[in-house]
């Protein structure tokens, strides 16, 4: 089955609002009734900061190599790859359960299913720029420089937010199909957490287990965040390259997939 994937994007576009509408609802939503409400955007990205830190450079007494020690810089470091893996992780952990949660939405012919992990992929960003806010914040007091390479940031996430897409599609139909495949979402995503370059540099990766790195997509984009946010250095674009087109595949064959199988979704439903 081959469609234009010119007619994907305009797909989606034509149905902007709608998301824009959904993704606040979701980051209102999630905070609705408690007494610190959106606040708890700032707060619970800083205490998780606060606790990785402790128990990497304090029990641990892990070092990143950088020729510092200073244990504010390690954390700033921990905290702009978890604020990148997150974008991902929220997307695929959630994903299995977007057309099940939603199932009142299923059987309205008139309503566009495929905008449910653009919606998921919504809130996760607007979670994360507030953390990447304060990362930069951070960066400033701490280690006394903003790069003008922060301009960069929304070409490195591209691919990782064509990939999360793609991804999400094909879990978000799989999870109608094959329930306990949100089991095996949930194990996947903290095992690729802790194989990626988060809490430990890609140079601390014994050679013989390197492979894992090479083939993890993620852990690129989290090296490359940390050179634009961090170091004001330019991206690696011939990596950059190739993560593109992987996210564009991986983007076009999961909405292909979640096109070609929604039909079937109210039946099983």
């Amino acid at each position: 089955m081959f469609l234009n994937p010119f007619i994907i994007l305009k797909n989606l576009w034509s149905h902007k609002e709608l998301i824009k509408s959904f993704s606040k609802r979701e980051v209102i939503s999630k905070y609705k009734g408690s007494i610190l409400g959106i606040m708890w955007s700032f707060i619970t990205p800083l205490l998780m900061l606060a606790v990785y830190t402790f128990v990497f450079s304090e029990v641990f007494n892990a070092k990143w190599g950088t020729g510092s020690d200073s244990k504010i810089e390690f954390a700033i470091i921990i905290f702009c790859g978890l604020i990148t893996f997150s974008i991902f992780g929220d997307v695929i952990s959630r994903s299995p359960y977007l057309i099940l949660g939603n199932a009142n939405y299923v059987k309205k012919v008139v309503f566009p299913l495929e905008i449910l992990p653009v919606v998921a992929l919504g809130s996760a960003l607007i979670n994360s720029l507030i953390s990447m806010g304060i990362l930069i914040v951070c960066v400033g007091i701490f280690m006394n420089a903003i790069h003008w390479t922060l301009i960069f940031i929304p070409l490195v996430l591209c691919p990782l937010m064509l990939l999360s897409l793609g991804l999400g599609w094909l879990l978000s139909s799989l999870g109608v199909y094959l329930r306990d495949i949100a089991q095996v979402i949930t194990i996947a995503v903290q095992a690729l957490m802790l194989l990626s370059p988060i809490f430990y540099p890609v140079t601390s990766i014994p050679k013989d287990l390197l492979f894992i790195y090479y083939f993890n997509p993620v852990g690129y984009v989290v090296e490359d965040m940390r050179r634009v946010m961090i170091w004001g250095q330019m991206p690696d674009w011939n990596v950059w390259g190739i993560e593109m087109i992987i996210g564009l595949v991986v983007f076009y064959l999961g909405y292909i997939w979640f096109h070609k199988t929604k039909s079937g979704f109210a039946d099983v439903i």
